[in-house]
């Protein structure tokens, strides 16, 4: 027993020391005056700590979520914490395609300008699925985002040098996509997983077909972040994850650096469609830098979106 305690004692130190050690800070002072921002998920945890930030370096900033009380409070919070009144809130519903669609109207319709988006908002590893019969997970995790930018592709390449900092997680290395079933949806841990890798080759894809544009893509782990995101979990599962989060996680605030040094730092432009964690880019496994499979998945999102013209029926869109 003392065997096993002295182990899990060393165990967790050296976890927490590898954590401290390896966590930056992007100490970049630039100023984003007369730029335009948007962050989906804003209201809450990384999205919200990356409003802040970017509002009080002089930015216009766009927050989004699909609930109209806790935006409007966040957007009170993100006002006053960053002294910016440039800060507005809209409904937006990244699980269901009619409300990304009617989003971008409205936004395109009130915005004339977009330097930055941050594809924040997502979804843990549950299993349900969308309104448009994705899985919850790869629907609003690589679809709705996906769906986003495209219908704002054309404002971002209009405000050059632009970025697109989309927000995924180093644990896409543990699962390889099925092209037969991109709707994969029995293991939660998997299609989660399956979901954070179509990121990363959205990313690439967007980054090589973009670059003579203007427009810089990068995906970004942000660390594993002690959020809200397990107040859809049981009680029990909450109170676990209580301890853990404590222990090995990191808060928003420090989670939130990588993504606001994605979006402000010119270092990152000699890596477009690069992968960052703590504030530098990180390198990939050989099989997420396929070229091929992102372009594959490029068009098969594209059909599920409907945004091909012939909007063809793609067997990843059929639940098991």
């Amino acid at each position: 027993m003392y065997v096993l305690v002295t182990v899990l004692a060393a165990l967790a130190l050296t976890l927490l020391r590898r954590r401290f050690k390896s966590r930056r800070l992007c100490l970049d002072p630039k100023r984003l005056d007369g730029k335009t921002v948007l962050i989906t998920g804003g209201a809450s945890g990384v999205g919200k700590e990356t409003a802040i930030a970017l509002a009080r370096r002089g930015a216009r900033v766009h927050i989004t979520s699909q609930d109209d009380h806790k935006g409007e409070a966040a957007l009170q919070d993100i006002k006053k914490e960053s002294a910016s009144m440039n800060v507005r809130f809209w409904n937006l519903n990244l699980a269901n395609l009619q409300s990304i669609r009617n989003f971008c109207k409205e936004f395109l319709k009130n915005e004339s300008r977009l330097d930055i988006l941050i594809n924040n908002d997502g979804v843990p590893a549950v299993l349900a699925w969308t309104e448009n019969g994705f899985s919850m997970c790869f629907g609003v995790n690589h679809l709705g985002p996906f769906l986003l930018t495209n219908l704002l592709l054309e404002r971002l390449k209009n405000c050059p040098p632009s970025r697109i900092v989309n927000i995924t997680s180093n644990v896409h290395k543990y699962q390889k996509l099925d092209f037969s079933d991109l709707n994969y949806n029995i293991v939660p841990l998997f299609t989660y997983c399956r979901s954070k890798l179509a990121n990363v080759y959205f990313t690439q894809e967007i980054a090589r077909q973009m670059e003579r544009h203007g427009v810089t893509a990068c995906a970004v782990h942000p660390g594993y972040v002690a959020g809200d995101w397990t107040s859809q979990f049981s009680v029990l599962f909450r109170i676990v994850m209580y301890f853990i989060t404590s222990l090995f996680f990191i808060s928003c605030q420090a989670a939130a650096q990588t993504v606001i040094y994605c979006a402000i730092s010119d270092d990152i432009l000699q890596h477009n469609g690069g992968f960052f964690s703590d504030c530098k880019p990180c390198k990939l496994r050989p099989f997420v830098k396929d070229a091929g499979i992102a372009k594959k998945l490029w068009e098969a999102s594209e059909a599920m979106v409907g945004l091909t013209s012939s909007a063809r029926e793609h067997l990843a869109t059929k639940r098991r």
